[in-house]
């Protein structure tokens, strides 16, 4: 094996060395995470305290480093150090929890289900930043969106060396049509030199199981050609229900040197996510039936009986309200028919199946003195289908009075990314461009679920013509979508302590299509379909980074960033296409289609830019890390949607909300007393408010003013810690964050209460025996403290005001423990 270098518990590594370079690997042209030639001016950092444990003579060496990581600039990178204080197996998102001004939520503890997973960073959403795996572009990161992949779908979060987190306005050269608040980049480790393997088996909670098998080739040929193959598998229960969440996963990648300073290396992940998903809650379902409400599933009866109440009460009738009304037919669960949602509160099942595919190949290629070209060429495809158990829409072909509702959407994604970098005396010339193309579909069907007693019910993760072909459709959407990207930069260093960075980028992007099936007795005429493009000639980015003088650094960034539109089906997303008129149930028409509302945004919609300010201090001692950043934010032209209806038919209304500010601040604190202890705090604060007139409820009559409104779903303050000590083989670390309530409804008057959430874990490494090398030992335990909280916000969309059931319970207490080792 290789030596294996495994950074302490500290949270950021330098960003100029965050990782080691293999003697067969050249080094980057620059950090992707910022600009051309930035990190060349990192003055030299006091040498970290270090504890480690020497090898037996004769074997490779495996040290167990502790050293405070720093972060530069606006950026800060999350070692593999950090994202081990996880349990095995866990979404990779979860690991940015530390970051300052991050806020990440889920409601399983290892963050599978996507549906229940969110991030946030300084008040910009999950599809609002720009992320790449390998420089693969991912973009949203949202559940079963159309633009995009989680991060979790595709590379197993065990090969992952890194992440660079951007909290600035993001990198300039970074390929993104979601970037408008910051970037977050992921890099897998390389193969290793040597031939050799890892295998590691985890147990927890509910039935958490979790199994990785990796094996490196090691350094096949003279020329240095190498590369791994892993495979993973994650399996766990819902807290409160049987139903499973399960996901296995292959990654594989080659390296292949090209001369001494050039190469090529390939990526590929395959991933595939069954989910039984955790029923949505509402402030009214968890205050009147308790936070374990919970979906049907395996009860099959239950569901049944409440699909029968549901075709023989309309849930308004008031004979139905009382267990006369009820004689003779099944009534809700105890207490359902007190709260708004009633036969609603929760369904028989759902969920989603996804299989995803992601490959990239990459070139890094030193054309001449001071002229390197750098490309990456990548493919992705995702299918998604996404389940309700309908207890409104009775099996037309069987007879049962309950349905599978399935979503089915699908994504393919081709493009490059090319780049040439040129040193010429204290300058830096980076240009590029970046092109995709995307190809959309959105399909909504009923499947037929059986009559009681006579076949097995459909699970939520397919198949689902078990009881014949979708006896029903609601709609059919298809898009395709081109992106050009091009930017050039400058980064400049007038001074060995001052480096200047900057320049701009062009975007323009256009989707064509929309609708071409439409169901006329659920949607009220045609569903939107046309072109939309969303183009700005000049994007500029200026960073400047001056150490001016030992251990004091100060650091200014200014972008501007454009979002072009999104493209999601009718109904509960935000995207010109996703406007819906219902069938009227009393025979009077709307005053428009949803066709002719999406003409009218394709005159006056405007792609939202954001111009974000960022000024930052940080000052680096041998035993200390502090610094201070304050950001300002103009939002112009976000598209804010407002959800009513019920989750099998959501009905969504698109605005322009014309201008919004954002102030925010944080600071963080490391302190490295002493050898192998770090103690790490920050704090956040963020005020964003909407600053326009915009009346929400124009059509209604009423008066919803936006002006002045917080932003749903996001903490106006938090504050983290992490407390880590290693002492030779043995790691043990603690850490907790605070999340101030969150607005819930869009007029700010339902709010999600505020909540501490604690984690601790240790790890031993035994060292080597015989053929083994550094086993290792972990336990880990999420939610120390068993708290209550809400996790998801807004997954159906959040409320115009008042209440709506589109939230879901973060996991309680678990215990996890996993035994690994390499050979």
């Amino acid at each position: 094996m290789t030596s294996t270098a495994l950074a302490g518990t500290a949270l950021c590594a330098p960003a100029a060395s965050s990782a080691p370079v293999p003697a067969d690997r050249p080094h980057p042209a620059h950090a992707r995470g910022k600009s051309a030639g930035l990190h060349a001016a990192t003055a030299p950092v006091p040498h970290p305290a270090r504890l480690t444990q020497a090898p037996p003579p004769g074997e490779e060496s495996v040290a167990v480093t502790a050293r405070r990581n720093i972060p530069h600039n606006t950026e800060t990178t999350v070692s593999r150090a950090t994202m081990e204080q996880q349990a095995a197996g866990t979404n990779v998102l979860r690991s940015l929890a530390q970051v300052p001004g991050v806020s990440f939520s889920s409601t399983d503890a290892l963050g599978i289900d996507t549906w229940g997973t969110s991030i946030y960073m300084r008040g910009f959403f999950q599809d609002q930043l720009g992320v790449t795996v390998d420089g693969i572009p991912l973009n949203n990161q949202s559940y079963a969106n159309l633009g995009g992949v989680n991060i979790n779908n595709a590379a197993i979060s065990g090969d992952l060396e890194r992440s660079v987190v951007s909290q600035g306005a993001g990198s300039l050269d970074l390929p993104s049509n979601t970037n408008l608040g910051g970037t977050m980049q992921f890099f897998t480790a390389d193969p290793k030199n040597k031939f050799g393997g890892k295998i590691e088996q985890g147990f927890g909670s509910y039935g958490m199981q979790h199994s990785y098998f990796r094996f490196d080739s090691g350094q096949l040929n003279k020329s240095g050609t190498k590369f791994f193959a892993a495979y993973a598998r994650n399996y766990e229960k819902k807290f409160d229900a049987p139903s499973p969440g399960f996901m296995q996963q292959v990654d594989g990648k080659l390296v292949q040197p090209l001369g001494p300073n050039s190469r090529m290396s390939a990526f590929f992940n395959w991933s595939d996510a069954q989910v039984w998903g955790y029923a949505d809650k509402s402030l009214d379902i968890l205050n009147t039936l308790g936070w374990r409400t919970e979906s049907f599933y395996p009860n099959y009866e239950g569901a049944y009986a409440v699909a029968n109440w549901v075709q023989n009460c309309d849930g308004t009738t008031p004979s139905c309200a009382t267990p006369a009304g009820q004689r003779g037919r099944s009534a809700l669960p105890a207490g359902w028919i007190n709260t708004s949602e009633q036969a609603g509160v929760a369904y028989y099942d759902a969920g989603q199946h996804s299989i995803d595919y992601t490959s990239g190949l990459n070139f890094d290629v030193a054309l001449a003195e001071g002229l390197r070209w750098t490309a990456t060429i990548y493919g992705q495809s995702d299918t998604q289908y996404t389940t309700y158990g309908d207890p409104y829409q009775p099996s037309l072909g069987t007879g049962a009075p309950l349905s599978e509702q399935v979503w089915q959407t699908r994504q393919e994604r081709y493009g490059f990314n090319t780049a040439f970098e040129y040193h010429i005396a204290n300058h830096t010339i980076h240009t590029g461009a970046w092109f995709e193309n995307n190809n959309q579909w959105a399909t909504q069907f009923w499947y037929n679920e059986p009559l009681l007693g006579e076949g097995a019910p459909l699970k939520t993760v397919g198949p689902y013509t078990t009881y014949g072909a979708a006896f029903m459709q609601n709609y059919g959407f298809q898009w395709n979508t081109n992106t050009f990207q091009y930017h050039i930069m400058d980064t400049w260093r007038p001074l060995h302590d001052l480096t200047i960075n900057y320049g701009f980028k062009s975007m323009i992007q256009t989707t064509s299509g929309g609708s071409w099936y439409n169901n006329d007795d659920i949607n009220y005429g045609p569903l939107p379909n046309g072109s939309m493009t969303a183009s700005e000639a000049f994007l500029p980015h200026v960073n400047i980074d001056w150490r001016f003088a030992r251990g004091h650094e100060i650091y200014f960034d200014f972008a501007e960033n454009m979002r072009p539109y999104s493209v999601a089906p009718t109904g509960g997303a935000t995207s010109p296409w996703a406007v819906s008129q219902p069938a009227s149930s009393d025979g009077t028409a709307p005053a428009q289609t949803s066709q002719q509302i999406f003409q009218t945004l394709q005159r006056t919609l405007r792609p939202e830019r954001d111009f974000t300010y960022l000024l930052g201090y940080r000052f680096v001692d041998r035993h200390a890390v502090l610094s201070v950043d304050l950001y300002h934010t103009d939002v112009k032209h976000r598209l804010l949607s407002a959800s009513v209806g019920s989750l099998n038919n959501p009905q969504t209304t698109v605005v322009d909300t014309h201008t919004a500010s954002m102030n925010g601040a944080d600071a963080t604190l490391t302190l490295m007393p002493i050898k192998g202890l770090t103690f790490y705090n920050s704090f956040s604060y963020n005020h964003f408010v909407w600053g326009s007139h915009v009346n929400l409820c124009a059509d209604d009559g009423d008066v919803c003013d936006l002006k002045g409104k917080r932003l749903v779903g996001y903490p106006s303050f938090m504050y983290k810690t992490n407390l880590a000590y290693t002492w030779h083989g043995l790691t043990v670390h603690f850490d907790a964050n605070f999340y101030s309530n969150r607005p819930y409804s869009l007029m700010n008057d339902t709010r999600v209460p505020a909540y501490w959430l604690a984690n601790t874990g240790a790890r031993y490494r035994f060292g080597n025996y015989k053929v083994l090398k550094n086993i290792t030992v972990d336990f880990n335990v999420y939610n120390l403290f068993n708290n209550k909280y809400i996790a998801m916000m807004g997954e159906n969309g959040f409320p115009l005001s008042g209440d709506y059931q589109s939230m879901e319970r973060g996991a309680v207490r678990q215990f996890f423990g996993n035994v690994s080792t390499e050979f």
